[in-house]
């Protein structure tokens, strides 16, 4: 990084914003391995949401105070990502998303001592006294919870029914797990005694007492949960789930138009589909998932077969990437399954990026649940979205980027979730064109999963927008393919992260469409590793931006 750059007004405030960022989310911290916050917790109260709205409107107002038609390319890109931030957050405030946070059974506050287990070390005695402190705020952390909880009861904003239940049945599970099977006792087996016994007497004395009042609470709050599972129940629920598409789409998206494309481009899937079928000898599709099911080398008997499936998977990526990609990450990425506390709940897959400091590789986690649920040939299409060539790719390659201020390389996801989930989902079919599915079967897997992506469109416009009821989610999803459980997982996630779902298919098609364009603009002498280089090498975007941007990235081929 230049002097001017990191003396320029742009990155001051991006790197104080950053600062202020780490302290006012020190779990997300401790995820990055800023090990100064370890001993703190998010602040739920009115307090700390108050100190939060002042900050952001102070930043606003610190934006606008810059002359931007002086600023060059990356500062102005800093710029817009600054505002994009304030904005999509003030908007979560002013519609007091507060009243749901608590609910949510894949990144509740329950879960959060067994979450810390993935990240959070305790090898030296300063780092287990930080993780003791932790510990130690979490009854008063649960407390403010449960108190927004409460808020939102009065205000007759309530969570779904089948989002409540989950919650219920997670906390339960925590609170009854032996002191002694815990996730953080089970991480730090190396401990000395007296360390390991500090720890125990912390989760015995705080976490496992909150988590009982934290399970009663929810039993209060059961039956007030709204019967409805779309946010349209509730009496904001239109301006609710527009702030939720900004956020998740980082644009200004129509529930219609993203449903009725989500319909368009299942109907367009299911013809590829429907030429396998043809091509393996079935009628129809059905057919085909029907001889599936039946055939026992497609199914997972076991645990640790989904694991080496997908390690097998990353390994071939990995070697055909440079074809494909002029620049690749320095971060390994490995294979593990998710956590038992949480599998129940997990969706199949996901990912977690490494420290910027190297002392964690990029981490892809799948989900070994009820293997026999989980068709083998699906676990290609997965990898390749979460690990490589996907999210490992581009977050571990955005952690690398050192010219760029540390809030684009370790803070830019903050701007929503379609550049990021759109890259995973273009890399799964990108795989397809590096020839990484080893047969039919994992092509039709991976036909499968953008199936999947298209009617997520459908069904989370459907559910939070149309009033559809949960059996109509999943009964879609398993038109498309999904097993029952898988059905019933998702469309549980839908419920509760509304919107979120919408970022992978609004994100694909702006990357599949600027594509195209330099396609068209370049000719034969278009050059894939560079465009992928470029979309991949100044960290995640806005939509809105990547669209301005990246055709002045990408030159063509000169040779």
């Amino acid at each position: 990084m230049t002097d001017a750059a990191v003396t320029s007004p742009v990155t001051q405030l991006a790197d104080s914003f950053w600062e202020w960022f780490l302290a006012q989310s020190p779990i997300y911290a401790t995820a990055l391995g800023f090990e100064q916050y370890d001993d703190r917790l998010p602040d739920p109260s009115a307090d700390g949401r108050q100190r939060e709205i002042d900050y952001l409107r102070q930043l606003l107002a610190d934006i606008a105070a810059l002359e931007r038609d002086s600023l060059d390319g990356e500062d102005a890109i800093t710029l817009d990502m600054l505002g994009v931030v304030g904005r999509i957050q003030l908007r979560h405030h002013e519609n007091r998303m507060h009243h749901f946070e608590a609910v949510d059974a894949m990144a509740g506050p329950q879960g959060l001592p067994a979450e810390l287990s993935r990240y959070q070390r305790a090898d030296t005695p300063e780092r287990l006294d930080r993780l003791i402190r932790r510990l130690e705020l979490f009854p008063s952390y649960l407390a403010a919870h449960t108190a927004n909880l409460e808020e939102g009861l009065a205000a007759g904003r309530t969570a779904a029914r089948p989002v409540v239940d989950r919650v219920l049945e997670q906390t339960r599970r925590l609170a009854a797990t032996p002191l002694d099977e815990a996730p953080l006792l089970a991480a730090n087996r190396d401990l000395t005694t007296d360390a390991r016994q500090r720890l125990r007497r912390a989760l015995a004395d705080h976490v496992q007492p909150a988590l009982v009042d934290y399970e009663a609470a929810i039993e209060r709050y059961l039956p007030h949960a709204r019967e409805g599972a779309g946010v349209w129940a509730l009496p904001d629920g239109q301006a609710v789930y527009e702030t939720l598409i900004l956020a998740t789409t980082t644009v200004e998206a129509n529930a219609r138009e993203l449903h009725d494309y989500g319909l368009a481009q299942i109907e367009l899937i299911a013809d590829e589909q429907q030429r396998i079928a043809s091509e393996l000898g079935h009628a129809d599709v059905a057919a085909l998932r029907t001889a599936i099911g039946g055939d026992p080398a497609l199914v997972a008997r076991q645990r640790h077969v989904l694991v080496e499936r997908a390690e097998h998977h990353i390994e071939l990526a990995m070697a055909a990437a440079p074809r494909y990609f002029g620049r690749l990450p320095r971060a390994q990425c490995v294979v593990r399954s998710v956590e038992e506390y949480q599998e129940a709940e997990a969706p199949p897959a996901f990912y977690l990026p490494p420290p910027p400091d190297g002392s964690r590789p990029g981490i892809f986690y799948i989900n070994t649940y009820q293997p026999e649920s989980r068709p083998l040939h699906r676990i290609a299409a997965a990898t390749f979205h979460e690990a490589v060539p996907g999210h490992h790719f581009q977050i571990a390659i955005e952690t690398e980027l050192e010219g760029l201020p540390i809030f684009r390389r370790l803070g830019s996801r903050l701007v929503g979730m379609a550049y990021s989930e759109g890259w995973g989902l273009y890399a799964e079919r990108l795989a397809d064109e590096m020839g990484l599915y080893v047969d039919t079967f994992e092509r039709l897997g991976m036909l499968d999963a953008q199936a999947w992506r298209a009617a997520r469109l459908v069904v989370d416009t459907g559910i939070h927008a149309f009033r559809w009821t949960r059996q109509q989610s999943i009964d879609l999803l398993r038109q498309v393919g999904l097993s029952q459980l898988e059905a019933e997982t998702e469309t549980d996630r839908y419920i509760t992260w509304p919107a979120q779902a919408l970022a992978y298919m609004t994100g694909m098609r702006e990357i599949v469409a600027l594509r195209h364009e330099l396609e068209e603009r370049d000719g034969e002498r278009f050059d894939l590793p560079a465009f992928h280089d470029a979309v991949l090498g100044h960290g995640s975007l806005p939509l809105a931006t990547l669209r301005r941007e990246l055709p002045g990235w990408v030159n063509p081929r000169t040779n």
